[in-house]
């Protein structure tokens, strides 16, 4: 096939407008293909990061809404295994418009740096941030996208809470991902809960993370904790930060069926577009066919010539699309991540080299049927075609 490149490319673009067409269908396809591949891949197969490796999240196993109490932590933290234990609670809220959206949550300061060792932040700020009740520490992409500094208030309006909270900003954090969070003192959201009349809602947690000694005593940890609440009137769930994390797309439904369903239907269309584009080219040159064999090309020299064409134009459109899925995926990742870290939105050599593989497929599954059919033909047989 090598040897007649020259002639397959000629002919792959002899018709511009059609093969034009092709392979932009082509290239929009596998560009799909291809975002659903790294969305898949940042889902269900991405490694957890070492430091997520270290920690557990304990909820309610009826539902992420239904509040622990504040007594699960001290039990929680006899558990062989368990090196610390710090509240997360979600807040929620709207800072200034709803369109401004990102994680703010109610922490133990104190605990914080020990659970979340990635979190880099200058002492001075976090001695101050710790000091003051109504201070919060804020990720510096937060920080940069809405242009708060240190000293700046934040007022955020009560939605999942009835409460109005301001905070003075006193750190700003680094983190390689995860560095998008409002972070504020549990003790300041717990008091205001009371002073607002809300008692009844004090004293309550959303949910535990728990840094282990180890990322092999999870499923041990994991265990002891659910069997202590098993016959509580609250039970538990605990399980890493990763499934934690991907247990948030069963809120929208069996999301790996989803995208295997979309991704055969995609598949299923370029073949349908590919093998149509074959079709047509070679019924128009059946007497190209007789004229090649009576120059002595063999069957098998014909047959690579037909499929070379068909592969050309589905590997120039992958290649195309692939550049597309490149550019979305950045952009994509430059969103604000709350349970997903986007960052890890990029198209990775994996998922590229399935998409030119699928691409590479359709070329031959599209074209070896009318290539076959037309190879075979003798020369008077292929040289009597007027079409």
């Amino acid at each position: 096939m090598l040897q007649h490149f020259p002639l397959i490319w000629k002919n792959s673009v002899r018709n511009k407008r059609r093969s034009l067409l092709t392979i932009v269908s082509i290239a929009a396809s596998l560009c799909l293909l291809a975002v659903l591949g790294v969305l898949y891949h940042v889902f269900f197969l991405a490694d957890a990061a070492p430091e997520q490796a270290q920690r557990l999240i304990v909820r309610n196993k009826v539902s992420l809404t239904n509040p622990l109490p504040l007594s699960y932590r001290e039990k929680i933290k006899q558990v062989p295994g368990v090196a610390e234990v710090m509240i997360y609670q979600w807040f929620g809220g709207t800072y200034i418009d709803p369109s401004n959206f990102f994680a703010r949550a109610a922490i133990e300061p104190e605990k914080l740096l020990n659970v979340y060792s990635e979190y880099k932040v200058p002492d001075d700020q976090w001695k101050a941030f710790v000091a003051d009740r109504s201070g919060c520490l804020l990720g510096r992409k937060t920080a940069e996208r809405y242009n708060l500094k240190i000293g700046d208030r934040v007022p955020l309006i009560g939605d999942i809470f009835p409460v109005n909270l301001t905070f003075t900003v006193r750190a700003i954090y680094d983190a390689y991902r995860d560095n998008e969070n409002l972070l504020f003192h549990f003790e300041y959201l717990n008091e205001s809960m009371r002073t607002s009349g809300q008692i009844g809602r004090s004293d309550l947690v959303g949910t535990y993370v728990i840094r282990m000694t180890g990322p092999e005593h999870a499923a041990s940890i994991s265990r002891a904790i659910d069997d202590m609440f098993r016959n509580a009137p609250l039970p538990t769930k605990t399980e890493t930060e990763r499934a934690f994390e991907v247990s948030f797309l069963a809120f929208i439904g069996n999301v790996k069926l989803f995208m295997m369903v979309i991704s055969a239907a995609i598949t299923f269309t370029i073949l349908l577009v590919a093998a149509n584009t074959m079709a047509m080219s070679v019924r128009e040159r059946l007497r190209e066919v007789g004229v090649l064999k009576t120059l002595g090309f063999t069957q098998g020299g014909v047959l690579s010539i037909l499929m070379g064409e068909a592969i050309v134009i589905s590997l120039l459109g992958g290649g195309i699309g692939l550049g597309l899925a490149g550019l979305l995926c950045r952009g994509l990742s430059g969103l604000p991540s709350t349970f997903v870290d986007m960052t890890r939105f990029t198209l990775t050599p994996a998922v590229a080299a399935g998409c030119m593989a699928v691409a590479l497929v359709i070329g031959v599954v599209s074209s070896f049927v009318p290539a076959w059919n037309a190879s075979r033909r003798n020369i008077l047989e292929a040289l009597r075609v007027t079409d």
